[in-house]
């Protein structure tokens, strides 16, 4: 397969991956076929509204849907590649779902033609490349697909490719960032690396898809396990009466020394998740990684009982909550720990039969989830109200609160999670 015979791609997923990775494939002058099963997400995307808030992508999905190199539909149909960009959740007992990449598979299977290639970007455990090309094979039993040690030449290659983006740098790191392929066969392997140099300035390394698949899970519990050593030295710090952000600004001095900042937990649809793919699969001999999740899957439940604990002891009738979103400067609530803390706050409140207000600031958002509907003790309120808060709250340090003047915020009764509203952060006063 060369180059110029990747002329259209389906994707399977039009979300947080799948709509941004399907314009910088219709950008290279592939056309794309985008599938997904929310009637309302196509309807959004086939109208030329993008569905998600990211910088360049409303105006990008505007363009490319007029132009007819990008069309969104219910089920797929025949192209030169597939790809499968759909959630991997974990269920209960922290096993990984692979419902979706099945469901995922299963659709494609019609469409499949000789010669064709199957990526997989969804997070997934290792091996499930292995599974999804063994999924392809009994559903079309006509075609001979990639296998492990199988035949040279297959007629369907099939390759994990696993994706490295920053919310809000989407469009720029899907074409910059080294990307890794690794192919269920060397065959694979090659095909996946030519599809991805046709959009990808960054490297393409290839590598067998177990090992891809590892790389991911190893890039999310590195980045989980150092999160992990921030948040217990946090906790190290206030028993002994230490200000772990002075502490850290001091350490991090060090030449090969750089300590991460700790907070109320980690979020997102990757490292709050891809660790326990490991963990579920090796139990004991993941112990490290299994112990840092532990720890920062508790934090949301610590940060509950300290300001618990501030209400018990003074007359707090109102809370002002400081973020909602899983990590600075976006919309997405997905695993947020500060979603999550505001959940568990407003339950115990309730329990405890106390009318204290909850107000909710997240400048990123017009309106709050479903979840989060609790009547009137919760409402989403601009900044300056929130500052008016009997107690403040930091949870996620947007830049729109760090640039709350420090007059503001002195004197007042706080819980700062993340640093923002630290005596170093805020300077000597006059």
């Amino acid at each position: 397969m060369t180059q110029n015979q990747f002329a259209s791609c389906v994707i399977m997923g039009l979300g947080y991956i799948g709509l941004p990775t399907s314009v910088v494939v219709a950008r290279a002058g592939i056309d794309v076929i985008g599938v997904d099963v929310n009637e309302r997400t196509v309807s959004a995307i086939s109208a030329g509204r993008c569905p998600i808030e990211e910088p360049g992508l409303p105006e990008a999905i505007a363009e490319f849907v007029a132009g007819g190199r990008i069309v969104a539909q219910a089920q797929p149909r025949p192209a030169d590649v597939f790809m499968i960009a759909v959630p991997t959740p974990f269920t209960g007992g922290y096993k990984p779902d692979l419902s979706y990449v099945e469901a995922a598979t299963r659709a494609i299977a019609p469409a499949l033609r000789k010669g064709n290639l199957v990526m997989v970007e969804s997070t997934i455990p290792v091996g499930a490349t292995e599974q999804v090309a063994r999924w392809i094979e009994a559903l079309r039993r006509d075609l001979r697909c990639a296998q492990r040690n199988g035949p040279e030449e297959p007629d369907i290659l099939v390759a994990h490719c696993p994706e490295r983006v920053l919310p809000g740098q989407m469009l720029k790191e899907l074409v910059e960032n080294d990307r890794v392929i690794g192919g269920v066969c060397p065959a694979s392997a090659e095909a996946g690396k030519r599809f991805y140099e046709s959009f990808v300035s960054g490297k393409c390394l290839i590598t067998d898809s177990r090992t891809a698949e590892l790389c991911k899970l190893t890039e999310n519990s590195f980045r989980d396990v150092n999160i992990a050593f921030a948040n217990e030295l946090a906790d190290v710090c206030e028993d002994f009466d230490i200000d772990v952000w002075r502490l850290i600004e001091l350490a991090n001095h060090h030449p090969r020394v750089s300590v991460l900042k700790p907070g109320p937990g980690v979020g997102g649809h990757c490292i709050a998740v891809d660790p326990w793919f490991i963990v579920s699969a090796l139990g004991e001999r993941a112990r490290l990684i299994r112990e840092a999740r532990w720890i920062n899957s508790g934090r949301p439940r610590q940060v509950v009982r300290k300001v618990l604990a501030q209400v018990a002891s003074s007359g707090v009738r109102s809370i002002g909550c400081f973020g909602l979103a899983y990590k600075p400067n976006i919309d997405d609530l997905r695993e947020s720990p500060a979603a999550e803390i505001v959940q568990y706050l407003a339950h115990e409140l309730h329990m405890l039969g106390s009318d204290i207000e909850l107000r909710l600031i997240e400048p990123h958002i017009t309106e709050l989830p479903p979840s989060l509907e609790h009547g009137n003790r919760m409402k989403l309120v601009d900044p300056d109200q929130g500052l008016d808060s009997d107690l403040l709250v930091m949870l996620v340090d947007h830049d729109a609160f760090r640039s709350i003047p420090a007059s503001e915020i002195r004197g007042k009764n706080i819980i700062d999670t993340r640093g923002v509203w630290s005596e170093a952060a805020l300077g000597p006063s006059n």
